[in-house]
């Protein structure tokens, strides 16, 4: 396939890597997921847009099972994680996470950093460890911090670790959750640069973002969360391009134009 920004990449037609089916969330008497139904298919770049409290992280934690789904079914390449017999951590050695902050280990170098949850998770020998930590590193341009410290580096820098992290575990799904929202802007693009030639790639992307230009050049899908619902599903084009629904096209007016919605009175 190509996306709009004219990049060939690799066909996102091929088998369904996660499904969910009839998802919800409560914490307490707090509904945050109201039955989320979607497939991403092997391939896919999927980025899932809305308001703050919509439910979008809840849905990315409930894909991993960080959170325990209230009801549903999460079918991540052929395995059902919610199934009561299912192992839950050889499971999600399929799945690569990456949060808003960076959660690396400030006391070890970022190599080390790396090649921590290879061997305690894979089992992977320490000379293979690094060769793949190396090679992941290089990956996201850090090839030359090996050595140095969290503390060492700038927020998008600790930031693209954290992407070398999760891809060292060879993952079929990629998980992002607001990956950039704790970065200075000026940090923002490099980041959003891996994770394009991440998608050029082929990898298969499920990414909570604000990041309006990225979901539009770079998407295959994007998905429209309000109210724990999933309100639009479809092209960029058709979602942000042009919105079927108006609480859609309200979001949109506020995050693409803030200047135009604020002169506009506020009906979320």
């Amino acid at each position: 396939m190509t996306s709009t920004t004219g990049v060939m990449r690799p066909t996102s037609g091929g088998p369904v890597e996660v499904a969910v089916s009839g998802l919800h969330k409560s914490f307490g008497t707090l509904k945050v997921l109201r039955g989320i139904d979607l497939e991403i298919r092997k391939g896919q770049v999927v980025c899932v847009i809305g308001p703050s409290g919509s439910g979008k992280s809840t849905l990315l934690r409930c894909i991993n099972l960080l959170e325990e789904p209230t009801a549903g079914t999460v079918t991540v390449g052929g395995i059902e994680l919610t199934d009561p017999d299912c192992d839950i951590d050889a499971a999600r050695r399929r799945i690569g996470m990456v949060f808003q902050q960076f959660n690396l280990f400030g006391h070890l170098t970022v190599l080390d950093n790396i090649t921590l949850p290879q061997r305690r998770v894979l089992g992977t020998g320490a000379a293979e460890a690094t060769r793949v930590a190396r090679a992941n590193l290089e990956r996201v341009g850090l090839a030359d911090k090996v050595d140095a410290y969290p503390a060492q580096l700038s927020g998008g820098q600790q930031q693209r670790a954290a992407i070398a992290r999760a891809l060292a575990m060879e993952p079929a799904v990629m998980l992002f959750d607001e990956p950039t929202s704790a970065l200075d802007p000026e940090l923002v693009g490099d980041v959003l640069a891996v994770m394009r030639s991440l998608a050029e790639e082929g990898m298969t992307m499920m990414v909570v973002t604000h990041e309006m230009s990225f979901a539009r050049e770079v998407a295959d899908r994007v998905i429209f969360m309000d109210g724990g619902v999933v309100v639009e599903d479809g092209p960029p084009a058709q979602v942000i391009g042009a919105p079927a629904h108006e609480r859609t096209r309200r979001f949109l007016t506020r995050v693409l134009d803030p200047a135009k919605a604020s002169l506009e009175p506020a009906q979320d």
